[in-house]
């Protein structure tokens, strides 16, 4: 039985009204999922964001914490639920992406073992599959892989992956560097934790996390939420009603108009990034914050790059 899981929550760390600590044992007294008295969480970290945001619309990211049943476990679908869950310890987005990629490692390896849609670690390898429910897994160097079936979940911690998926629901985790991730199917979740990686996507609802240093992200479609909390991103959205979060030290940010946008600012000493100096979040309106135009906090103030 796993005893291992991920909950999100609000920032503020409540949900449902309920206020959380981490390193803390909560109880209730329920007996039925989706019912009161019972506390909710996911097996796959990724699915949490089917429950919460990555960002909400004022550019704050939502908490996230590694969690163990204790009590009854009931499950319906990607939920389960327990009467008994110890909160572990809060993970940060670069510890959130991390989880997310590491689980779709660990899921897709072990459950193809025996199966061609696994590279068993060879560099070089090239897999193609246009079925749905596809798992794959990829830990060699320099793989190409390409999905077009729905539902697939891709995972690959080598260096200069390519990744291409078309079909909805896709779960993509990448942990190595210098990754390049391609997906135009709709609520696609990507999650990168390599430097240097290059994300597009251009399905609607996306999802992209990530941790990795000098990444550049681009997204095309409608209600995109992103993040980003590695060092010198580059952030691009193209579509509408959708939210970008950059907290990273010089990562710049364009989205369209409708959309939000979240930059941070950091103290620097004797060449090194020290601490957080300020994070604000502005409305792209279209006059004060112009649409398709970069922008990173200086002093305080979203400014022109």
């Amino acid at each position: 039985m796993n005893n291992k899981g991920y909950k999100a929550f609000n920032p503020d760390f409540t949900c449902n009204g309920k206020q959380y600590e981490e390193n803390t044992i909560y109880e209730e007294n329920g007996s039925e999922i989706c019912k009161a008295g019972v506390m909710h969480y996911c097996e796959n970290p990724f699915d949490v964001l089917n429950y919460y945001p990555l960002v909400n619309e004022s550019g704050e990211i939502s908490e996230f914490a590694e969690v163990e049943p204790l009590g009854k476990i009931f499950r319906e679908e990607n939920k389960s639920a327990t009467n008994k869950l110890h909160i572990k310890a809060k993970l940060g987005l670069k510890e959130f992406i991390k989880a997310c990629i590491n689980f779709t490692l660990e899921k897709t390896i072990e459950e193809n073992e025996n199966n061609a849609e696994n590279d068993n670690g060879n560099n070089f390898a090239q897999i193609g599959s246009n079925g749905k429910f596809a798992q794959i897994g990829s830990s060699g160097n320099y793989a190409k892989i390409g999905s077009s079936g729905s539902h697939a979940k891709i995972g690959s911690n080598g260096d200069s992956a390519q990744i291409g998926s078309s079909g909805s629901f896709a779960q993509i985790g990448s942990s190595g560097n210098s990754a390049q991730i391609g997906s135009n199917g709709h609520f696609a979740k990507i999650g990168s934790s390599g430097d240097s990686a290059r994300i597009g996507s251009s399905g609607n609802f996306t999802k992209i996390g990530s941790s990795g240093n000098s990444a550049q992200i681009g997204s095309r479609g409608d209600s995109a939420r992103i993040g980003s909390s590695g060092d010198f991103a580059k952030i691009t959205s193209e579509g509408y009603h959708s939210v970008v979060m950059a907290a990273g030290y010089s990562s710049i940010a364009r989205a369209k108009k409708g959309s939000w946008i979240t930059l941070a600012e950091w103290n620097e000493k004797d060449g090194h990034t020290w601490t957080p100096k300020c994070v604000k979040t502005e409305y792209v309106d279209g006059e004060r914050i112009k649409e398709d135009t970069f922008y990173k906090l200086v002093d305080g103030e979203f400014t022109e790059y």
